[in-house]
């Protein structure tokens, strides 16, 4: 019946115990809105404890279910613990957003030091090792699921002036599909998000401070606009769910053609 049909949709990841790093603000805090409004179970992983307290309370106000679990993706010990509140807590983990990074305007390879080097990796690739680490065996035993990575419209394609970024976003694809090669006969799916422009926090900001430069970005942009976080939770959400079983492995754009003229 199409009532039916429609509550089904809604709860497509019912019971489902999902981590979403980096999820206090932007895009990873719209997914984690978007998986508890389809029936997850949310824990939000990032260092910004004020934003993913306030993040998973406003889950809840909503009758969702969420927590906040205080985490540095660039610690080990720290996303291990993450994974451990999931099982220990909710029985499992059935799937993960990891959006946790972020990049600067760095200058070119012989601009930058080795430390800054190092701190942009540890961020953006490194943090993702630890995560698949950690979430593979738990979603294993819980009878398999999905996670997704969100690597950036960087992870294809160079970028003047961010090496480090770049490098560890292509990373990412790279890390994407070979997990995704090892895990595909365990019940486990991984696929990378190529993100373009998104109307986030830190966009918006940058456009406040840089609106040349942000128009600029924009002309670039085929379809002349950035994209809501909604958007990209939406995608998320579905390759999340089980009605994408045959995708993993896959960089998948979602960036409005922006890659489609390289």
């Amino acid at each position: 019946m199409p009532g039916n049909e429609r509550r089904s949709k809604s709860n497509r990841l019912q019971s489902k115990i999902i981590v979403v790093t980096g999820g206090s603000s932007g895009m990873g805090a719209a997914c984690a809105r978007r998986a508890a409004s389809e029936g997850a179970t949310v824990l939000i992983g990032a260092r910004d404890e004020e934003r993913g307290e306030a993040t998973a309370a406003e889950i809840v106000r909503e009758g969702g279910k969420a927590l906040f679990v205080p985490t540095d993706v660039t610690v080990e010990e720290e996303v291990a613990h993450l994974v451990d509140v999931a099982v220990k807590e909710f029985g499992g983990l059935h799937g993960a957003f990891n959006n946790a990074g972020g990049g600067n305007s760095q200058g070119a390879l012989g601009d930058i030091d080795a430390s800054f080097w190092d701190s942009v990796i540890a961020l953006n690739l490194t943090s993702v090792f630890y995560s698949l680490k950690h979430e593979i065996p738990a979603i294993v035993a819980s009878g398999g699921g999905s996670i997704v990575n969100n690597a950036s419209v960087v992870g294809v394609v160079g970028d003047p002036g961010a090496p480090a970024y770049a490098a560890a976003k292509h990373g990412v694809v790279g890390l994407t599909r070979s997990t995704a090669l090892d895990a595909a006969r365990s019940g486990v799916r991984v696929n990378a998000l190529v993100t373009g422009l998104v109307n986030t926090p830190l966009w918006r900001s940058f456009v406040d401070g840089n609106p040349e430069a942000a128009q600029a970005l924009l002309d670039k942009q085929p379809t002349a606009r950035a994209a809501d976080e909604a958007e990209i939770a939406a995608f998320a959400a579905f390759l999340l769910s089980d009605e994408s079983p045959f995708i993993t492995g896959a960089a998948l754009a979602i960036d409005g053609a922006l890659t489609a003229g390289y």
